[in-house]
C-alpha cells in the first residue's frame, strides 16, 4: 500500500515535462511550442497543455480541416440517400412530397473536432492562464466552422475518451486527443464563476504521473537508439503445480520495458516515487517491494545462448541521487535515479547512458 509521506511525487519543471509528454505520446518535440512559450511566459502545467494544444491546432488547420462522412437524417423534399419509410410514413409526409431520409455527408463535424473546440473555449476562460494566451486560444478557436463553435456541449466524459481511441486516429490526432484529455482530467468545476473551471497540477497526480513515466521511458528508447528492440514483455513463472488450473492464479508479469539485444537483455522498471530509498530503523534502504519484483522478473526469464541478462530500476531523482549496482542470483541490478532537472540534453544522455 502506498503512503503519501514517502512517495510524494517529485515536480518535473515545465520544459523537461513537455518533452515528458512528447515521448510518452509519442511524437517527437517540436522547438517552437517552446519558442512560443518565451513569448507568452507560463508558470503551470495548464500554460505548457494550452501552447502545446495551440501549436498542435494551426497544424490541423493549415492544410484544411479533416473532412470524414458522417451519417445524417433529415425531412427532405427530394430524395437523397435511403428513405426512412416507417418514420416517414407515420408522419404523414409522403403525401406531401416529403421523407425522411438517411445518408452520408463529407463533413468536419467530427468528434475529435468537437473536442479540441470545447478544450480550446474552457482554456480560454481560465483564469490561471495570461490573458494573451487565452486571447490566442479564442482566435484559434473561431478559425473552426461555425457549426462546430456554436454547439453548446456538455464536457466530455470517460466514454468520449474511450469511443474516440477506438476510432484508431492518425499520428497527430491522437497526439491532440491526449492533451484535450489530460486539460479535462485537471479539470473542476469552479462554484464561484459559471463556466469557468480551475485547474489542478497533474504532475501531483501519482497515478497517472507513473503511467508516464514508464510510456515516456519506453517510447524514448523505441525512438533513440537502434541496438534493442523494445517492448513491453509478459514474462512466464517457472513454476509447477499438481493441478494445472492452479498456474492460472499465478499474477501476472508484464515489465515496463525489455530492451532486447542477441548479446544482452535489460529489463528495465520505471518506479514514479519522490525516493529510491526510504528509512528503515534510523537508516535509508532501498524499496524491497521494488527490488522483490525485478528480482522475480529475472529469476523467471530465459535468455537466449550467449545473452546477459540485467536488471535497472530507474526512478526520477527528487530527495537524493542513487546510482548502486549489485549482483542477484547471477545477474548485474542497477538502481538509479534520473535527474529530470537538468537541460534536455542531459536527461537524454543520462538515458542512453543506462544502456550504452
Amino acid at each position: 500500500m502506498r503512503a503519501h509521506s514517502e512517495l510524494y511525487p517529485c515536480v518535473i519543471p515545465l520544459p523537461a515535462l513537455y518533452y515528458f509528454l512528447c515521448y510518452a505520446w509519442n511524437r517527437l518535440p517540436e522547438p517552437a511550442v517552446l519558442q512560443a512559450s518565451e513569448t507568452t511566459p507560463f508558470h503551470r502545467p495548464l500554460g505548457l497543455l494550452a501552447q502545446v494544444l495551440l501549436h498542435g491546432t494551426r497544424s490541423l488547420l493549415k492544410p484544411g480541416l479533416p473532412r470524414a462522412f458522417v451519417s445524417q437524417e433529415a425531412e427532405l423534399t427530394s430524395l437523397r440517400g435511403r428513405i426512412e419509410l416507417a418514420p416517414s410514413l407515420g408522419r404523414g409526409l409522403l403525401e406531401r412530397g416529403r421523407a425522411i431520409c438517411a445518408f452520408d455527408e463529407l463533413s468536419a463535424d467530427l468528434p475529435l473536432h468537437r473536442l479540441v473546440v470545447q478544450t480550446l473555449a474552457v482554456l480560454a476562460r481560465a483564469a490561471a492562464l495570461p490573458l494573451a494566451l487565452r486571447r490566442e486560444l479564442s482566435q484559434v478557436r473561431q478559425r473552426f466552422p461555425a457549426t462546430l463553435t456554436a454547439q453548446a456541449a456538455a464536457p466530455p466524459s470517460a466514454a468520449t475518451f474511450r469511443e474516440l481511441r477506438r476510432q484508431r486516429l492518425g499520428g497527430q490526432a491522437t497526439f491532440l486527443l491526449h492533451v484535450c484529455e489530460l486539460v479535462w482530467l485537471s479539470a473542476l468545476p469552479e462554484p464561484t464563476a459559471r463556466g469557468r473551471s480551475r485547474f489542478t497540477d497533474f504532475r501531483r497526480d501519482e497515478v497517472l504521473m507513473a503511467r508516464l513515466f514508464e510510456q515516456f521511458t519506453r517510447n524514448f528508447y523505441r525512438r533513440e537508439q537502434r541496438r534493442y528492440r523494445v517492448y513491453a514483455e509478459t514474462i512466464a513463472w517457472q513454476a509447477e503445480a499438481a493441478q494445472p488450473d492452479d498456474l492460472a492464479l499465478l499474477p501476472t508479469m508484464l515489465t515496463d520495458t525489455t530492451l532486447d539485444a542477441p548479446d544482452r537483455k535489460i529489463i528495465l522498471d520505471t518506479k514514479y516515487y519522490a525516493a529510491a530509498l526510504r528509512p528503515r530503523y534510523d537508516r535509508q534502504r532501498l524499496i524491497a517491494p521494488h527490488l522483490y519484483q525485478l528480482y522475480a522478473y529475472l529469476q523467471n526469464q530465459r535468455p537466449g545462448p550467449g545473452q546477459a541478462l540485467e536488471g535497472v530500476l530507474l526512478y526520477p531523482a527528487a530527495a537524493q541521487a542513487v546510482d548502486v549496482r549489485y549482483t542477484l542470483g547471477g545477474h548485474p541490478v542497477r538502481v538509479v535515479t534520473l535527474n529530470l532537472h537538468q537541460p534536455w540534453p542531459g536527461i537524454a544522455a543520462d538515458l542512453l547512458g543506462l544502456i550504452a
